[in-house]
């Protein structure tokens, strides 16, 4: 039977704004329109995930708030089982705290700029680790890192101790444990991450490294990317997020690396295509 892909990240809700170009620091800018989306790296990735054919589990935390209700109802139409944390009050015991947000603005050529308030996504905890326990082998634990690093390293160490497959996108990028980075088969990272971790002498079981519209390398075996014309290009948001969901659903139905990368960059090719981090994506 082909595995599932279980999700631990985050989810976040996207405002975006389109704007003619990218202000410059100190620089106010008028947006040409604005849009309430579905993101967060963890999500983006379960929807592609799920979009490719995988059964697929959304470990996460959400806000008591009323985006994060619609959050679970929209995963759940896509057919992905939504574990989710509703966190209720801060650690202090004081205001509520909200489901993750994140403001984005996207130039007229797709390029864009984010800043992220991870608010839920900050307080996911090590009970999120009671829905890995049935994992096992033919199954993909796909990972990114906008939670607690610590909940990360806890979840690749229990899903490689169960023989599960696990992928780990760095992004944004951190310094993982040397046992953590060996267990990713592969680490999904850009050329800047790849350097940062052969900087530190961290060397994952398998490293794909991405190059954009460039293509991709896995462990030094060369993939040339789909050419996509610039005048097709809307939003390069969620292409890496495309790309490593659909790269873990063609993992968990046995896939070979060669059919896996290209399963991965025909969805980050056509996700440059559209609007928003996810099809559909208003929440």
């Amino acid at each position: 039977m082909t595995g599932r892909v279980v999700v631990l990240g985050s989810l976040n809700v996207d405002e975006v704004w389109q704007v003619a170009r990218l202000p410059r620091p100190g620089e106010t800018v008028l947006a040409l329109a604005s849009h309430r989306y579905a993101g967060g790296k963890g999500g983006n990735q379960a929807v592609a995930a799920a979009r490719a054919g995988a059964r697929v589990r959304m470990v996460a935390a959400v806000g008591a708030d009323e985006v994060g209700a619609a959050y679970r109802r929209r995963l759940e139409a896509w057919g992905i089982e939504a574990a989710l944390t509703v966190v209720g009050v801060d650690a202090a015991g004081g205001g509520g705290v909200r489901t993750g947000r994140a403001v984005i603005t996207v130039d007229s050529a797709g390029e864009n700029a984010i800043v992220v308030d991870p608010g839920a996504n900050g307080c996911l905890d090590e009970s999120a680790l009671d829905t890995l326990a049935d994992l096992g082998p033919g199954d993909v634990l796909l990972c990114q890192l906008e939670i607690p690093l610590g909940i990360v390293a806890a979840a690749v160490r229990q899903a490689a101790a169960r023989g599960a497959r696990v992928v780990v996108n760095c992004a944004p990028f951190a310094v993982l444990p040397a046992e953590v980075v060996a267990a990713a088969d592969p680490l999904v990272c850009n050329e800047t991450e790849a350097a940062a971790f052969a900087d530190l002498g961290l060397l994952p079981g398998s490293w794909l490294v991405t190059f954009g519209a460039a293509g991709c390398s896995w462990d030094g075996e060369q993939y040339v990317a789909p050419l996509v014309p610039a005048a097709e290009v809307v939003d390069t948001t969620g292409a890496g997020d495309a790309f490593c969901g659909a790269l873990a659903a063609a993992l968990a139905r046995g896939a070979t690396r060669a059919e896996a990368v290209a399963a991965a960059q025909a969805a980050g090719a056509e996700a440059v295509r559209r609007r928003g981090a996810q099809p559909d994506p208003e929440l």
